[in-house]
């Protein structure tokens, strides 16, 4: 654990890290430290024979290579312990007018103020239920999220309707530290709480769509890219150290792509002669 803190890895990276290799060690039915490679290779066939999604592979892949490779000092571990190739799948993206419904069928006004503001700012599960009441800063109209993905901080947008119900809910809960309390009012609402209410909201709007908390943030980015707002402000706005990971939006803006000139259209060319 120490070495996970000392790296700056969340605390939800070193409980999923933590919980990785105790399965895997559960697996073989040995100290994780008593087996080689040849285990860890045989575990990933394993996972991928259960037909285990790309993302638990993956994150059981990084696991393993921080054990193996930082905990134990086995540097070939970074060279022998792949992870698994991401499908290259577009994002899920919500129309307007099924944010409505959506958002009309999250049951609890913090339930749903919650999913409100995880669409308006663009923002991870995991950012929105660590709101706290000081990070809403109305005169520079930001949302201040700290300890975001990869431990580094940044603001996100404030609307002015988001503001107007964040004044009403506060008015409405009062909440102390933290903007969305849990049932212990000293802890933040869970991650698991919210998707919960997610998928509740999910079925209860008879949206077909497979909806989770990051599909609002998907849908918000790809909203903002059709109306106009430059890729680059949207990148630092989600927070992305990549260019090339908002540039997947481009791909799901239909309005975008649908006003947008092909170049055959600057053509003279007759493809079909006349009669």
């Amino acid at each position: 654990i120490e070495d996970m803190t000392v790296r700056n890895l969340s605390p939800s990276t070193q409980q999923s890290y933590i919980y990785a290799i105790a399965k895997f060690s559960r697996h073989f039915g040995y100290a994780p430290d008593r087996l080689s490679f040849e285990q860890v290779r045989a575990y990933q066939l394993h996972l991928i024979g259960q037909k285990r999604s790309w993302s638990h592979i993956n994150q059981v892949a990084c696991a393993l290579r921080f054990f193996y490779g930082v905990t134990l000092g086995q540097t070939e571990a970074f060279e022998r312990i792949i992870g698994g190739q991401k499908p290259d799948k577009l994002p899920l993206v919500l129309s307007a007018e099924e944010i409505e419904r959506f958002l009309d069928a999250v049951t609890g006004v913090r339930n749903r103020v919650v999913l409100a503001t995880a669409y308006a700012a663009g923002l991870r599960v995991s950012e929105v239920v660590r709101l706290k009441v000081s990070s809403i800063d109305s005169k520079r109209m930001l949302i201040h999220i700290e300890n975001g993905k990869g431990g580094r901080d940044r603001y996100a947008m404030l609307s002015p309707r988001l503001l107007e119900i964040l004044r009403t809910y506060w008015m409405r809960a009062r909440p102390g530290l933290w903007l969305f309390p849990g049932q212990d009012p000293s802890e933040h609402v869970s991650v698991r709480c919210v998707q919960a209410a997610c998928r509740a909201a999910r079925r209860r709007a008879r949206l077909a769509k497979p909806i989770t908390v990051h599909t609002l943030r998907h849908s918000f980015a790809t909203h903002l890219l059709e109306s106009g707002i430059d890729i680059r402000i949207i990148q630092v706005l989600l927070g992305h150290a990549d260019l090339g990971s908002t540039a997947r939006y481009a791909q799901v803006a239909t309005n975008l792509l649908a006003r947008t000139t092909s170049p055959f259209d600057g053509l003279s060319v007759r493809v079909i002669p006349p009669d």
